[in-house]
């Protein structure tokens, strides 16, 4: 019994945080990576970068869940998340999440100096995330900011210094994370209306907000086009490009403004095997 309550609220934390969701972020973290070394980082700086943002994201997700708890609990579809919460318990909670973002910040300081001057900012924008849907209808985008930090912070942890290749690889995230969130939101358009939150589903309509995820993916992949101009990537990464946009274009022939039944796999499924795609093409092209 001792053990199986401890077992059950991680269990429980894993759950309400959607640990798995890390598989977004991760690839392109360790894309920009082997990229900043021109080959195999060394271990402990593998480790460093998974361990940082393996924190951010579960502090980010941890808080998220605190602060919108009210909202949570009128919609359908995620008031589980408060159920959750009781069952770990709120003061768990919060210490799960000060404990990540110390964390976070003691990796950052590991990689190098400038990773751990940019700590700071990097928490504000994961934080400053939850509160968006309350004032703008742009959270999509702050939401791609915070993922895009992953091959950004990921470069600096390499090289300890900013460069052009990791920020077209984050301008992509954004384009790409604010794409498939938009679609995602088109789930909660009544629930958004009902409680006064902000969206581009809810604003512009289901019709032109998928136009727009169309779009977003668009230039997405022209970016991702861009990037071997400033690494040694080649044939074999473009390639995958190519077949991320095939695998963009089919999630977008799953959703339709009066069919909205196959958000879940275009959201999780085929986003999941992009993200870890690309990262896989990407080493592939490095060691080839």
């Amino acid at each position: 019994m001792n053990f199986s309550l401890p077992y059950k609220k991680i269990s429980s934390l894993l759950e309400l945080i959607k640990f798995s969701h890390t598989i977004f972020s991760f690839p392109f973290a360790i894309m920009s990576a082997f990229i900043a070394a021109g080959g195999m980082p060394t271990l402990r700086q593998l480790l460093l970068i998974a361990g940082a943002l393996a924190m951010a994201r579960s502090a980010a997700m941890s808080f998220n869940r605190i602060v919108d708890v009210d909202y949570d609990i009128k919609n359908p579809r995620t008031a589980y998340r408060v159920e959750l919460q009781k069952k770990i318990g709120k003061k768990n909670v919060w210490i799960f999440t000060l404990v990540c973002t110390g964390l976070f910040i003691l990796f950052a300081g590991l990689l190098s100096r400038l990773a751990l001057y940019m700590s700071p900012l990097a928490i504000l924008i994961i934080f400053g995330y939850s509160f968006t849907k309350r004032f703008t209808n742009l959270s999509h985008f702050v939401l791609g900011l915070a993922l895009a930090l992953s091959p950004v912070g990921a470069w600096i942890g390499i090289q300890g210094r900013f460069g052009i290749t990791p920020f077209l690889l984050a301008f992509a995230v954004v384009l790409w994370t604010a794409g498939f969130d938009i679609i995602y939101a088109c789930q909660d358009i009544e629930h958004d209306k009902k409680l006064d939150l902000y969206s581009l589903p809810k604003k512009i309509g289901l019709r032109w907000a998928l136009v727009l995820s169309g779009i977003l993916h668009f230039f997405m992949v022209l970016l991702l086009f861009i990037v071997p101009r400033y690494s040694d990537l080649g044939i074999i990464y473009l390639i995958g490009v190519c077949l991320a946009a095939v695998l963009l274009f089919y999630e977008h022939l799953l959703v339709k403004p009066k069919d909205l039944s196959k958000i879940n796999t275009a959201f999780f499924t085929v986003n999941g095997i992009i993200s870890l795609g690309l990262m896989g093409v990407t080493l592939i092209d490095i060691f080839a």
